[in-house]
C-alpha cells in the first residue's frame, strides 16, 4: 500500500499519515517505501511516535548500519546507547541539566549552525532519525533547508563557478567557531578533515549544493575567499522562503536525508530540560576517493 504522506513545505518535506507504529518491527516493503520517501521528499514527519532508546536503535538499524557519534569516538560519555547522539542540555554523567560552560552544552549550541550530521565523517551519513522526549517550554524548534532546491535556485553563472570545487569538513571547525577548544590530540585525530564535492550526486537524480557549518574552505582556494563563498552559498540555500520549521511535540520523530538537507535547532531556555535523542546511518555510497583517501590514511 502506498504512504500517505502530505507536504509540510511547498518544496520539500513530508509528513507520513499513514498508520504506522515506528515500535514495532518493519515489514521489508515498508522499509522499501520509507526510504523512497525520504530520498525523494529530504525530511519526514511523523506524529506521536514514542520512542524508547532501544526501539530507536532497532528502528534506524532497519535502514542501515548505524554511525558512530563523535562523542563516543573521542571517549566522552553517552547517556543511553553508544550508538545514540544525545541532543540535549544534560549532563550525560549525572543526568542533571548541565552548567552554561560545560562542554556539553557548547556542543548543544553549535546544533544551531546550519549543519548535516557527519559530513565531515568517513564514511558521512545517510539518514538520521531524531526522537523528541523532553521539551522545554519555548524555542527549541529545528529547521531544514533542502539543498536540491538551493542547487536549482543557482543561475547558469553561479552553477559554472561551484562545478568541480571541493571543500573541506571539519568537526571541530564549528566548535572552535564557539570557543570549544578543550579537546586533546587523540580527540582531534578521531575525526581528521575529509573533502568533499561542493555539488553532490543525489539518487534522487537531482544534484545538492553541499555545503553547510562544519566546511571550512574551498580546497586550493585562499582560506578567506573560500570561506566567504562558502558563507554565500550558505545563505542563497537558507533563504527564508526555502526553510520548513518543524516546532516539536513530545513523540515527534523526524528523518532525515543528509545528503541533500541541511538542518539547525533554535535557541531555547538552556535553563529548562530539552532531550532530543538521534541515530544516523552510515552513507557507505560515499567513500573517500584518491588523494583524500591516502591523505586519510596516513
Amino acid at each position: 500500500m502506498a504512504l500517505d504522506l502530505r507536504m509540510v513545505h511547498p518544496l520539500f518535506g513530508a509528513r507520513v499519515l499513514s498508520p504506522i507504529d515506528l515500535r514495532q518491527p518493519l515489514a521489508p516493503e515498508q522499509i522499501r517505501e520509507l526510504d523512497e520517501a525520504v530520498t525523494r521528499y529530504g525530511i519526514l514527519v511523523f506524529d506521536n511516535q514514542p520512542l524508547s532508546p532501544q526501539e530507536l536503535v532497532s528502528l534506524g538499524s532497519s535502514f542501515g548500519k548505524l554511525d558512530l557519534p563523535f562523542g563516543k569516538a573521542a571517549k566522552r560519555p553517552t547517556r543511553h546507547h553508544e550508538k545514540i547522539a544525545d541532543i540535549a542540555n544534560v549532563d550525560p554523567v549525572t543526568g542533571d541539566i548541565a552548567a552554561r560552560d560545560h562542554h556539553k552544552i557548547i556542543g548543544s549550541l553549535a546544533n544551531q549552525i546550519w549543519h548535516s550530521d557527519g559530513s565531515f565523517a568517513n564514511p558521512s551519513c545517510k539518514y538520521s532519525f531524531l526522537s523528541a522526549a523532553i521539551l522545554p517550554t519555548w524555542g527549541g524548534e529545528t529547521e531544514f533547508c533542502d539543498l536540491r532546491v538551493a542547487y536549482e535556485a543557482l543561475g547558469d553563472t553561479e552553477k559554472k563557478d561551484v562545478a568541480g570545487l571541493r571543500a573541506e569538513h571539519y568537526f571541530l571547525h564549528s566548535r572552535t567557531l564557539l570557543g570549544d577548544t578543550g579537546y586533546s590530540e587523540e580527540q582531534r585525530k578521531a575525526t581528521p578533515p575529509v573533502r568533499r564535492p561542493l555539488v553532490r550526486d543525489h539518487p534522487s537524480g537531482r544534484p545538492a549544493l553541499f555545503v553547510g557549518g562544519h566546511a571550512s574552505h574551498i580546497v586550493g582556494w585562499p582560506v578567506a575567499e573560500g570561506r566567504l563563498f562558502l558563507w554565500d552559498l550558505l545563505e542563497h540555500a537558507t533563504r527564508q522562503e526555502r526553510v520548513y520549521r518543524h516546532e516539536w511535540k513530545t513523540g515527534d520523530l523526524v528523518i532525515w536525508d543528509n545528503r541533500c538537507t541541511l538542518h539547525r535547532g533554535r535557541r531555547y531556555d538552556l535553563s529548562i530540560r530539552r532531550e532530543l535523542r538521534r541515530v544516523s546511518t552510515m552513507d557507505a555510497a560515499m567513500p573517500l576517493l584518491g588523494a583524500d583517501a591516502a591523505a586519510l590514511a596516513r
